[in-house]
Formats: structure tokens, C-alpha cells, sequence
């Protein structure tokens, strides 16, 4: 039997349990954890986010998690979720100028669009750059978004999918070993199930 598992940080503003729910019905293993030892024990992370942008960096970087995630994520694959996506940047402006994790390059700003504020609602996919992520989708599929603010990648090659509210907005970006999506695929059916699996089957 394999021991590989997907460890979940909790850090007290993530939605863990539908992220949870959503990796078992996938038949994937999880461990819902703050421990420095469990992250680097996991074959991948993810870091999940509801709130504002300075608080979770304030609960990521009090225990020392921010330096954690920065040393797995030379390892192994990270998938940041809708604040936790935005965390993954150098910096957010919400509430105040505060550093991110700088695991992928830009800045996080508040949505410019004539669009009711926040973004909740399904909207669909336009990818780009291709990405395993997307293994098996094509464009056009609708997920669940809730969110104010934005990534503004520095390298639009870390872009790897689009929306539009309004303007066009950054959906999904990767770097590397690290994956963001600001929307939630754990809230976005069959769709959301298809890309937590890809990203769960990175590592294997």
C-alpha cells in the first residue's frame, strides 16, 4: 500500500474541510496539519485561504510555515486555493501593503472591472502556456469563484489560465513545482475534481 499523502496546512483561514472531502472522494490520502515535519513528510501541499491577504501571512509566518513552504516547495508540487493562490505572490495590497511567500513573482491587487464586487459565480476557463494541472479539460469550463483581488504575474508565462469578469483576470498560474487557482476546484464539480486530481497524480 502506498504512504504517499497530500498534506493540507492548516493555519486557521482555509476551508479544509471541503478540500478534504473532495481528495477522499478522489481516494487520495490527506493529513490536515501545522506541522513542519508532516510538510516535509508529504509528497505534495496544499494551502487553502479565506480572508485577508495580511492575517494569513501573519498565521503563516508566526510559526515559521512561510519558511517552510518555501523550502518544500523546491521539493514537491504546492496548490495554493483562492487566498491561498494569492498568498503564493510577493506582494498583496489588501487592507495594506504586506509580503507574500514569493514563490511565484507579481503583486496581488483588487479587481479593476465595473463588475459587482466581490466576484462570486461560475465563470469559465481560457487556458494558456499548457499545463499538467489541465491535463484533460478543454477550454471553456466553468468554475466557482469568491473573491476581490487578483494576481498580476510579472511573467505572463506563469500564467496558465485566464477568465473574465469584466476585464480579464488571472485564474490559475504555476511556476515551477507551485500551482495556484484562484478559484475553488473543490467547489467546482466535476470539473475541480478532474484538476485536484491531476494535481495530486504530479508526484506519482
Amino acid at each position: 500500500m502506498s504512504n504517499s499523502f497530500t498534506a493540507i496546512v492548516d493555519y486557521g483561514v482555509g476551508n479544509l474541510k471541503s478540500v478534504t472531502n473532495a481528495m477522499t472522494y478522489l481516494g487520495m490520502k490527506t493529513c490536515i496539519t501545522s506541522d513542519a515535519k508532516e510538510l516535509e513528510r508529504a509528497d505534495a501541499i496544499i494551502l487553502p485561504g479565506v480572508g485577508a491577504f495580511p492575517d494569513a501571512m501573519e498565521r503563516l509566518r508566526t510559526p515559521g510555515l512561510d519558511r517552510v513552504l518555501a523550502v518544500q516547495a523546491e521539493k514537491k508540487p504546492i496548490l495554493g486555493i483562492c487566498l491561498g493562490m494569492q498568498l503564493l505572490f510577493d506582494e498583496g495590497e489588501e487592507v495594506r501593503a504586506c509580503k507574500g511567500l514569493g514563490l511565484v513573482h507579481g503583486r496581488v491587487k483588487r479587481l479593476e472591472t465595473d463588475c459587482k464586487l466581490p466576484h462570486i459565480g461560475w465563470n469559465s476557463l481560457r487556458f494558456q502556456n499548457g499545463s499538467p494541472l489541465f491535463r484533460g479539460l478543454e477550454d471553456g469550463k466553468y468554475v466557482y469563484f469568491v473573491h476581490s483581488y487578483c494576481g498580476v504575474a510579472a511573467d505572463e508565462g506563469d500564467v496558465i489560465a485566464r477568465t473574465e469578469y469584466g476585464p480579464s483576470v488571472v485564474a490559475a498560474v504555476s511556476h515551477g513545482t507551485v500551482f495556484g487557482c484562484q478559484f475553488h476546484p473543490e467547489k467546482s464539480g466535476e470539473t475541480g475534481l478532474k484538476i485536484l486530481k491531476n494535481f495530486g497524480e504530479l508526484n506519482q
